[in-house]
């Protein structure tokens, strides 16, 4: 699989259909097992009624082990693309055909691109959406002004990493409960990742301009995330990739403590732009109606 940087902007014009053939109907979905919990087909929905685009985006729940099957017949019945989420994210890099580079480096997808070819690209998103969301909750965020701290090393962690490194963090620090998850984010990412012991997760604060939380932990049903937060600085911006709910406990006490936060939600949403852009051919908009049509 040749790696390649798809731009943003690239959109199909005739993605499953046959040359000479009538444009079909342009579907595309979010795959994932299961994929009932998504918010990526409301989100979809109001963008092609904002833009009057003839076009549907559907979940599609796949097992494991019918990923190839469907992947590969999707582009027969119209799809142009798909988002792909949890387990499917690492599975369908050796799948495609062309892999982008971020993807590559991330070694996850979660935005598939069908081309009239019949080749399957890969890319990765969810560094883009992450910053998109930073710069646009808090124009003022500087990445490159202090260390950043992210709390997990799954794979939200790492497309995380490498925006924020790619935006010239000094010091990226990373902690994990499975340490080892740590270490192999630093021996891909390089010198300016320092990896700090789950239980140093409040030294690993100190001085930090940019926390992040990448776990799962705080979302509904699962556990609080509760770190100590002593040494957390008023001046950093705090965000966590979690959603559900949109103020989590641990945005509440970093805001008790005078910092800035950023919800996890506008990560998604920004996320889904570029694919969006290249199956439908049309840049979309995230902003307060989007923000609403998702949360109803």
């Amino acid at each position: 699989m040749p790696a390649e940087q798809v731009p943003l902007q690239t959109a199909p014009t005739s993605a499953g259909t046959a040359p000479g053939s009538v444009p079909a109907l342009p579907l595309a979905g979010v795959m994932g097992w299961p994929v009932a919990h998504s918010r990526s087909p409301q989100l979809h929905r109001h963008w092609l009624d904002r833009y009057g685009i003839r076009g549907h985006y559907v979940p599609l729940t796949v097992a494991p082990e019918h990923l190839a099957q469907v992947l590969h017949a999707l582009p027969r019945v119209g799809f142009v693309g798909l988002n792909v989420t949890i387990p499917h994210k690492q599975a369908v890099l050796a799948l495609a055909d062309v892999v982008t580079d971020r993807a590559a480096l991330i070694g996850a997808a979660n935005t598939l691109i069908f081309r009239p070819d019949g080749r399957i690209h890969a890319d990765n998103t969810d560094g883009y959406g992450f910053t998109a969301n930073l710069f646009q909750q808090q124009p003022e965020w500087n990445p490159a002004a202090g260390p950043a701290a992210v709390i997990g090393a799954g794979g939200a962690a790492r497309a995380v990493v490498a925006a924020l490194l790619e935006c010239h963090v000094p010091e990226l620090r990373i902690a994990n409960r499975t340490r080892i998850r740590a270490d192999q984010v630093k021996a891909e990412f390089g010198a300016r990742v320092v990896v700090y012991d789950w239980a140093q997760i409040g030294n690993m604060l100190e001085g930090a301009t940019t926390v992040v939380n990448s776990t799962s932990m705080g979302m509904e049903g699962a556990q609080p995330l509760r770190v100590p937060l002593d040494a957390l600085s008023p001046d950093a911006l705090v965000t966590d990739l979690v959603y559900t709910p949109l103020d989590t406990l641990f945005l509440r006490e970093a805001r008790s403590r005078g910092c800035r936060t950023v919800d996890g939600l506008g990560m998604l949403l920004h996320q889904a732009a570029p694919g969006f852009e290249r199956w439908f051919g049309v840049r979309p908009q995230v902003n307060d109606a989007l923000r609403a049509a998702v949360l109803g």
